[in-house]
């Protein structure tokens, strides 16, 4: 079969790999290094249209699950549900309880500003709004580095030495009386929490086809409502401790770092890197994880950074929509931290304000939940769902601006509207892994993806000043504001999406990469030949036509 030019030599070009005739009695094997595209070109020139034609690929270019060898004729899709069935039971439970402390932590100052900290270590306001804010910033200045580290690094082992770093400061807070000392320790705690969302995506995307994915994202940041549960009844109880030398947000601190320690340890032992190494698969189940995958076109990973791959990352304009919209959208999460205080400034006491936040993490949950729901039965339906759950955030923004303050209970129930929406954001995670092909394009979008969040979280709490207070009329508008773009922003993805794929319909389809091989040893010293699967060529959405984009 004769390879493509265009996309073949022109994307691929700087990979070392060997263009050759198939072996005849009359041909004897040529090969070419493909950094000389003119000699590639002659080469081409010279074959007949019925030449058979093979490329070989350094091992390295091409996805591990091609490395590893692992090979399936028929997939039993009896077979395959049972081992979907087994890689849940084994890594979601881990992912789960993983973001359902990850959200507790990043709820520890919101949570602690009614337990005391602020008068403890003499906060003023705009202090209180900075430790907030480094946290964000130290996410955003470390989200691409982590991601890298993510590619290169065993994935499941590079998480828990975060984890473990993350729990050592969030213990450390106890020891602080001073904003100089908690404003290190949150830098500490936005830097390592960069792997966490990162990682989960990566790790999805591995074990998961595109439309599980959409729904194992949802369960496992659906623990954020949680979370939130927990961490009310936790800071109801912290207020109840009564020491002489520990406060109660003190001893709130230890218990969410104790927790956290636990889980690093037992992501170190338990949390799987990739399907190619599972421990709790057999070598039978490893080869029908892999094969579950294929219809993804995306392979499991690639340890090799591509420049190219890096720089189709900035180029395409998907990549910058799905980060204004992750900024736009986390413009809001400030109310992560605010949610307490504001709350409190309605007339509730300490434990009923505490109590109340359980509430938030139900909405949470259930908007949640209902989303994902939809979308895994309503096909290609992603934008349209997301859509439809900002129409409440939108409502209870308008409320919360117009009801009257005497109103308390009517201004809670705004609040918790605006928790419908958070059920977008979880789609997008979940769409943009979707989305993207190409190892290293993927860990570099996914992280620009972040960093807009960060951009959104980062900048938010500014929002919130005294001279607002207490109806804070301007944050609000400013948060509906981003709730009525969001929305739009998720079309025009759709609009485009759609739109090139109906483009590669119409182009056929694409024979460019059918006859690619590599060389592997095996442990006895043996050299064996391999065809890999285009599925596993680390190829980009971009290069590979064959690829269709889910809506």
């Amino acid at each position: 079969m004769r390879v493509g030019r265009t996309p073949w030599l022109s994307s691929l070009s700087r990979f070392p790999f060997s263009y050759a005739p198939l072996p005849t009695d009359e041909s004897e094997h040529i090969d070419i290094a493909m950094e000389d595209k003119k000699k590639a070109k002659e080469l081409e020139a010279g074959l007949g249209d019925d030449a058979g034609v093979t490329v070989h690929v350094s091992e390295k270019d091409v996805d591990t699950a091609a490395q590893v060898g692992f090979n399936i004729d028929t997939l039993d899709p009896a077979e395959a549900e049972r081992v979907r069935k087994k890689i849940d039971r084994h890594i979601l439970p881990l992912m789960m309880v993983l973001y359902w402390v990850q959200f507790m932590v990043r709820t520890t100052l919101g949570n602690s500003a009614i337990l005391g900290i602020q008068q403890s270590n003499h906060l003023t306001t705009n202090q209180y709004n900075w430790l907030g804010t480094i946290f964000y910033i130290s996410y955003l200045v470390f989200e691409l580095p982590q991601n890298l580290a993510l590619q290169r690094f065993k994935v499941g082992k590079w998480m828990s030495i975060n984890i473990f770093v993350w729990a050592v400061a969030l213990c450390a807070h106890a020891a602080c009386h001073s904003f100089g000392a908690l404003f290190a320790l949150r830098f500490i705690l936005g830097m390592c929490e960069g792997s966490i969302t990162a990682g989960f995506m990566i790790v999805t995307s591995m074990f998961y086809t595109r439309q599980e994915a959409s729904v194992r994202v949802g369960y496992w940041f659906l623990m954020n409502g949680t979370a939130q549960i927990v961490s009310g009844f936790l800071s109801f109880g912290a207020l109840h401790i009564h020491t002489p030398s520990f406060e109660p947000w003190q001893w709130y601190m230890i218990i969410t770092g104790t927790i956290t320690l636990i889980v690093a340890a037992s992501y170190w032992v338990w949390f799987p890197d990739s399907p190619t190494t599972a421990r709790f698969l057999t070598p039978r189940e490893r080869a029908v994880a892999i094969e579950r995958i294929k219809v993804n076109q995306t392979g499991v990973e690639n340890k090799k950074f591509k420049r190219e791959q890096l720089i189709e990352a900035l180029t395409d304009p998907k990549t910058w929509l799905f980060a204004l919209f992750s900024a736009l959208d986390n413009i809001p999460n400030s109310l992560t931290n605010q949610r307490s205080i504001i709350v409190k400034s309605f007339g509730f006491n300490v434990l009923q304000t505490a109590l109340l936040g359980c509430v938030d993490g139900i909405v949470e949950i259930v908007t949640i939940w209902t989303g994902v729901t939809l979308v895994s039965k309503w096909k290609n339906s992603r934008a349209y769902v997301a859509v439809i759950y900002f129409i409440p955030n939108i409502a209870g923004t308008i409320m919360i601006n117009t009801i009257p303050w005497e109103n308390k209970i009517g201004l809670l129930f705004s609040i918790w509207l605006t928790g419908v929406g958070t059920t977008g954001f979880v789609l997008s995670l979940g769409w943009v892994t979707a989305v993207t092909a190409g190892h290293t394009k993927r860990v570099t979008v996914q992280g620009i993806m972040l960093i807009g969040y960060c951009v959104g979280n980062s900048a938010g709490p500014f929002m919130w000043q005294e001279k607002y207070k207490p109806r804070n009329h301007v944050p609000w508008i400013i948060i509906g504001v981003c709730y009525v773009i969001c929305p739009l922003i998720l079309l025009v993805i759709r609009y485009m999406l759609a739109a090139e794929n109906k483009r590669r319909d119409a182009e056929g389809p694409d024979d460019s990469y059918e006859d690619v091989y590599i060389d592997v040893v095996l442990e006895d010293g043996t050299t064996v030949t391999r065809k890999v699967d285009k599925a596993f060529l680390d190829l980009t959405d971009i290069q590979n036509r064959d690829y269709r984009y889910v809506l």
